[in-house]
């Protein structure tokens, strides 16, 4: 029997009992359109946590103050001012460190005309925005001389742009903070959220001299809030972190033993380990996606098997009239693999409609590529030939005469 009979006989087959074959499809396209559903979610949570560990900079480490035991109350880190712009200028000699940005930072009223709004204003270096890998989408940064001069210049980010100046143009506009004017000079490039869930596009950045002489004045001087320090390679993290603690424990008359009133964290491994959390949860959210196909693959040899037994005379009838095993064999497979393919294309749409509509509604981002598509279609494919061969078998070495005495 030619390829094209065998084919068109499986099709007859399967469209004689289209009720039972549209069940048996049901398994396959809820299986598929799960897991093009899932596969986009963790890409897109994927694609989340990629662009927050981007918006992070490249081999940071953050230095935080420590805490401040007060009335028998001990608070957390932070709490105390012990860093210092001394302290700043002595990291640059860790072996590795290619930048040391200090920060001073507290949340101000900000107001423009008869608009105002509350965010974090940042003194800064013109040293941070390299270390960070943030460049202005607009206008300029400020500058060493800026620096010096301490200059009533601002850089401010998108959603602070938004909310205070809507739909004019901030470039050299002069917005107030606490009654103050500064001068826009520049629109940072969007970052997004950060892996704490922070906006970190509603700040506004001011030179560092400015910042410590004329908002955020402190009864310590030279204090900072903080400290980021930028390494050559990830390969050099581990010693400089270590070298960067011996070295503030000596500044700061830490005796051996003692506490240290500062906290180093290493933002790399911080970034690694939520990369591949969000990494396990996409493989997870497939896996369950690909049982639910597993399960709908059995479906189909189970349904199979019983088509088997019901057609066991048909097949002897056929088998005495010429047909040969492998044309038997063909046929059944073929019906069992145009079931998934069928299935597969339709869950694919579901799947695709789903994604959408789960994006709408959570605000999710879902993220569907041509790989994940042609994964759960290929898939689907395998699961037909996986599961269509043992009835395609069975039924292929049936004999004509024991066939044929079956009623």
């Amino acid at each position: 029997m030619r390829a094209p009979q065998v084919v068109q006989e499986a099709l007859r087959a399967l469209s004689t009992n289209r009720l039972r074959t549209s069940l048996t499809m049901l398994g396959v396209i809820i299986g598929v359109s799960a897991v093009v559903i899932m596969m986009g979610v963790g890409r897109g949570a994927q694609s989340l946590v990629n662009q927050s560990i981007s918006s992070m900079g490249s081999n940071l480490l953050v230095v935080f103050p420590g805490s401040q035991t007060s009335g028998g109350i001990r608070f957390g880190a932070g709490a105390a001012q012990t860093l210092t712009l001394s302290d700043a200028a002595a990291a640059t000699s860790v072996t590795g460190v290619i930048r040391v940005a200090p920060i001073v930072m507290r949340s101000f009223q900000l107001g423009y005309g008869n608009t105002n709004w509350s965010a974090m204003v940042t003194g800064v270096t013109p040293d941070y925005f390299p270390t960070r890998s943030w460049d202005p989408e607009e206008g300029d940064l400020f500058s060493e001389a800026d620096l010096r001069s301490n200059a009533r210049i601002a850089v401010i980010g998108q959603t602070t742009a938004r909310q205070l100046f809507g739909d004019e143009q901030p470039i050299g506009k002069t917005m107030r903070i606490r009654n103050l004017p500064f001068t826009v000079i520049g629109i940072l490039s969007r970052k997004g959220q950060s892996l704490d869930g922070r906006d970190q596009d509603d700040v506004v950045f001011i030179p560092l001299t400015t910042a410590r002489q004329q908002l955020i004045r402190s009864t310590f001087p030279g204090s900072i809030n903080l400290l980021f320090v930028q390494v050559a390679s990830s390969e050099l993290m581990n010693s400089a972190e270590a070298e960067l603690t011996d070295l503030l424990r000596v500044r700061h008359r830490i005796a051996p033993g003692q506490e240290n009133d500062f906290t180093v964290r290493n933002l790399t491994a911080i970034a690694q380990t939520a990369a591949i959390a969000a990494g396990a949860m996409a493989i997870l959210l497939g896996a369950i996606a690909g049982v639910s196909l597993l399960v709908g693959g059995i479906g189909i040899m189970n349904i199979m098997l019983v088509s088997v037994t019901e057609r066991t005379r048909e097949i002897g009838i056929r088998m005495a009239i010429g047909a040969r095993q492998r044309d038997i064999l063909r046929q059944f497979l073929i019906e069992a693999v145009a079931i998934c393919l069928a299935g597969g294309a339709v869950g694919v749409t579901l799947g695709l409609a789903g994604a959408w509509l789960i994006a709408s509604l959570s605000g999710l981002l879902v993220e569907i590529s041509i790989s994940s598509i042609a994964l759960a279609f290929g898939f689907s494919a395998a699961i037909g030939i996986f599961f269509g061969w043992y009835p395609a078998a069975k039924a292929s070495r049936l004999r004509p005469v024991e066939a044929l005495r079956i009623e």
